[in-house]
């Protein structure tokens, strides 16, 4: 269940949403529920895809400064771990 949020529109911006929203076969808040979806997906989507563009452009560079070990400190073999159902 979505949360309830109340905005203010002027009444020409108002009025051109709800004759697109009717186009669509839409309610003005389902009208504007959907822009701002995609307008969140869309922002999500050219973040990772800059994230991934970033990582590629410098793999090389943090492979030579880390290496294999991703996290430094840690012991190389797991710890014994008593069994569960051990009392």
């Amino acid at each position: 269940m979505g949360k309830q949020t109340n905005i203010r529109l002027d009444e020409a911006v108002k009025a051109a949403a709800e004759d697109r929203a009717k186009r669509r076969g839409l309610s003005l808040q389902g009208y504007v529920a959907d822009l701002i979806e995609a307008d969140v997906n869309q922002s999500r989507a050219a973040f990772m895809a800059g994230a991934s563009s970033f990582l590629a452009a410098y793999t090389d560079a943090f492979d030579a400064e880390v290496g294999e070990d991703r996290y430094p400190g840690l012991p190389d073999a797991p710890a014994e771990t008593a069994p569960r159902n051990a009392a």
